[in-house]
């Protein structure tokens, strides 16, 4: 499997630190309003990769933050009159909701900043004690001279730096020993939250929280960090600073990144009146059209957003549905259960669209030519069924319809939604059927009401039931 690591410039096989185990971090949003599609293509993208390593047998520890206190949600708390702490609360809940939308396998662990602040302090303390850190009236600041690989991501060059200005650099520089020293602790201001240091009562820099996530969850060493291009200069150059520095270790091994997103070939943005949340587009589409729009490009190829083109996907992911649909009926209707000799020599060759699958996926995960061998099984499915073939046949090809879909996280086989009412109408069928001592039938309600997602739980209260 090859992957194009930032940090070399180059395609690198992946060689993972612990034979079958796969450690990442993808650095997740700043939670002050609702997710936008920027925030939704390193989810989708990211949580493809996670799919592909499980589908390929790797145990995988993928952890992605939330930054719950920032300069934006102070001032999104401030407007509204309420704390930092419920605004945060509030869109981690909403941001929970759109990547269900999206199908977005939940993190093995979703740290939040504000609950991980003993960790910077002991982080940013070990730094002061290397000498690669100071304080300065209660901000404590980072010496990049000192680090003397700065720059090995993004390739810049800390002369050229110095060179580009102020708008490259962190507020206070009267204050720093060097104009490109950044924050690891800010002393606060009036109203903001804050926590008590040995520097300052303050909180701390955004740089230093993904660091400290990242090595309480994943250890000193991890295979992939991830995130948006936007993120390589500075956030994830000065994660690399900071963490080696610290752990005395090389951070990662491989750095992804994902291009932007430009809508109507323009790049997002509020003033420009182009600016689309995830929930904006929910209520036009399902969210695995925009799954599949976001996999449609290679994730390093800046993408282009229009109206067009989702309904471009709209089609192409209503061709792989309708294909599994139609082995489904042919399944309900056949009267031949066991496959031919001839349809064996037929399902063996969908081993073909298999390989071309996972070849564009080993190849630094190419999701445009994973879907398209997709579409050419869908093709050799369509034209080689039809009402007299097999059941065995037809839900081999059902089968792996689902599951290479599976691994991009499109769902095409969909599960009919129970409403309540029918979810209870069942409960007190199965109720019935326990009493009458029909346990066959009271298991059959179980199973059929988990194979529609809903779980039920016997408790002393009686039964519950919930979405699994």
């Amino acid at each position: 499997m090859k992957l194009y690591n930032t940090l070399s410039k180059k395609k690198e096989e992946f060689v993972p630190l612990e034979e079958g185990k796969v450690r990442i971090y993808v650095c997740g949003p700043t939670v002050y309003n609702f997710i936008h599609i920027g925030n939704a293509r390193p989810m989708i993208v990211f949580d493809t990769v996670r799919r592909y390593f499980l589908y390929k047998g790797y145990e995988v520890n993928y952890v992605s933050n939330f930054t719950d206190v920032d300069d934006k949600i102070i001032k999104k708390a401030i407007e509204e009159g309420v704390s930092a702490d419920e605004i945060s609360k509030r869109y981690i809940a909403e941001c929970k909701k759109d990547m269900e939308g999206m199908n977005i396998l939940p993190a093995t662990k979703h740290p939040l900043a504000t609950e991980e602040i003993c960790g910077m302090l002991e982080m940013i303390q070990v730094l002061i004690d290397k000498g690669y850190a100071y304080e300065k009236n209660g901000t404590v600041y980072f010496r990049t001279r000192k680090f003397e690989e700065y720059g090995k991501l993004s390739h810049k060059n800390l002369d050229d730096l110095q060179s580009g200005g102020r708008s490259l650099l962190v507020s206070g520089e009267d204050e720093k020993e060097d104009s490109l020293d950044f924050v690891l602790w800010k002393p606060k201001k009036e109203g903001e939250p804050s926590w008590d240091s040995a520097w300052s009562a303050g909180r701390p820099g955004w740089h230093i929280e993904c660091s400290v996530m990242s090595k309480k969850y994943l250890g000193d060493q991890i295979d992939i960090h991830a995130g948006g291009e936007d993120l390589v200069f500075p956030h994830h150059e000065n994660e690399i600073a900071q963490s080696e520095a610290a752990n005395g270790k090389e951070f990662a091994r491989y750095w992804m990144h994902n291009a932007f997103l430009n809508i109507d070939n323009r790049k997002m943005s509020k003033s420009l009146g182009n600016f689309f949340t995830v929930r904006e587009i929910s209520e036009k589409y399902d969210l695995q059209v925009l799954r599949f729009f976001m996999l449609s490009a290679h994730y390093r190829s800046p993408l282009n957003f229009s109206a067009e083109l989702m309904e471009a996907s709209k089609n192409g992911l209503e061709r792989i549905i309708t294909a599994v649909d139609n082995l489904k009926f042919h399944m309900s209707n056949t009267q031949t259960e066991k496959m031919t000799d001839e349809e064996q020599d037929k399902l063996a060759r969908t081993e073909t669209y298999v390989k071309s699958f996972e070849a564009a996926m080993e190849d630094d995960f190419n999701t445009a030519d994973a879907i398209a061998a997709i579409f050419d099984l869908v093709k050799y499915s369509n034209t080689t069924t039809d009402e007299k073939s097999s059941k065995e046949y037809l839900k081999g090809l059902f089968d792996l319809l689902v599951k290479l879909n599976d691994v991009l996280g499109i769902i095409v086989d969909k599960k009919e939604e129970l409403l309540a009412e029918d979810i209870e109408k069942l409960i007190e069928e199965r109720q019935s059927a326990r009493k009458e001592k029909n346990f066959a039938r009271a298991d059959e309600i179980r199973d059929e009401l988990l194979a529609k997602g809903i779980i039920l739980e016997d408790t002393r209260e009686g039964v519950k039931w919930k979405k699994a």
